[in-house]
């Protein structure tokens, strides 16, 4: 039951493993399985953004109440425990530039960014100052050891897998890395918490995006950039003005609700936004159909050279695809498509890499004349 995955060579035993303890179950638990290990154990925490709004609240993270949770966690455990505070580098590099993508009209993850920068970059940095033989984390992917180093899997339990916000995790890093939750359900993870008499054991998990207390990410998007709450107009395909809008950063590519525009003879969904002149494109269902998309900053965790899976949104079903140089082409059109968010490219459950989509190539563009 306490199998931690921490593979170090020569054992556990008079090494030093560093938890990034956010201050939920799954990384509580992680800092359970590290200390049993046999090998020193720091649990370290990050304060990420204010403590404000989330100082009371079920579901946030890396703030008030949950630094105290790790804490009391640690404490109960009998490991070290820090707090560093990474709040200025976690606005600059995950709030910031979440903003900015939603006035450009894209559609960020911010949680990728986080574990690109603060959590994989700064934390591992950290992490080996304090002379740390590995850095664990509560994500719920798999580490393979292979004869050409680790590879990045995808986690047993399906419902639970976060390989997709993982894919700009580099070879470097994930040779440093471990996540000993992978191959677990989460009900084992809690089964654990419970059996230590882990205070937050029944604590419920995080939202995907933590430092919105509300949901409302628009509401955020207007208070960090005032200027982006400018009216537009939606327009259909051709340009013709079907309503208006009270900003673009309310919209995504995919959206359906929320247009209130009636008498539409079939459903309307967004098809692009245009933050130049402030206009929300939309169209039936088929004008959402995608052939390809041009990626960026493309990571390589595995060959990239014969077909692949693409997942191109963290709920979207891993589609049949290739890559030539930055350009992913789908097997069959795909659907809801935006730029902002990443193309995650897997083999099997291997997470091969992946890249942010910087534009679409609609479908109609690839069907023969």
């Amino acid at each position: 039951m306490f199998d931690s995955d921490f593979q170090l060579e020569g054992g556990a035993a008079g090494r030093r493993i560093v938890v990034a303890m956010s201050g939920g179950v799954d990384s509580s638990v992680v800092a359970a399985l590290a200390a049993r290990s046999g090998a020193e154990t720091i649990g370290v925490t990050l304060q990420l953004y204010d403590h404000g709004a989330a100082v009371g609240r079920a579901g946030s993270c890396c703030a008030g109440r949950d630094i105290r949770d790790a804490r009391q966690v640690a404490e109960r455990l009998g490991i070290a425990h820090y707090v560093f505070d990474y709040e200025s580098a976690f606005r600059e590099s995950v709030m910031d530039r979440f903003a900015d993508d939603y006035v450009a009209g894209r559609t960020p993850i911010p949680c990728v960014r986080c574990n690109q920068g603060v959590k994989f970059t700064d934390l591992l940095r950290l992490a080996r100052d304090l002379g740390a033989d590995c850095l664990a984390t509560g994500h719920y992917v798999r580490r393979v050891p292979g004869p050409e180093g680790a590879a990045l899997h995808r986690a047993i339990d399906p419902a639970r897998d976060q390989s997709y916000f993982l894919f700009a995790t580099t070879q470097a890093q994930l040779e440093f890395l471990r996540f000993p939750l992978g191959g677990m359900a989460k009900p084992d993870v809690r089964a654990i918490a419970a059996a230590l008499e882990l205070g937050v054991a029944a604590k419920p998990d995080s939202q995907d995006i933590c430092f919105v207390p509300d949901g409302d990410y628009a509401g955020l998007v207007r208070r960090m950039r005032p200027e982006a709450d400018q009216p537009g107009e939606i327009v259909d395909l051709a340009g013709r003005t079907l309503g208006r809008h009270r900003g673009i950063v309310g919209f995504t590519v995919g959206q359906r609700r929320g247009l209130e525009i009636g008498g539409a003879p079939e459903p309307l969904y967004v098809v692009r936004v245009e933050p130049d002149t402030q206009r929300v494109v939309v169209g039936p269902r088929r004008a959402l159909a995608v052939a390809g998309a041009r990626l960026s900053d493309i990571n390589r965790l595995g060959p990239l050279d014969g077909p692949l899976l693409a997942k191109v949104r963290s709920t979207a079903k891993p589609v049949p695809a290739t890559l030539a140089g930055d350009r992913l082409c789908f097997e069959a059109p795909e659907y809801g498509v935006s730029p902002g968010q990443a193309a995650v490219l897997y083999a099997g459950d291997r997470v091969l890499g992946g890249g942010w989509i910087e534009e679409t190539i609609p479908a109609r563009q690839a069907e023969p004349a």
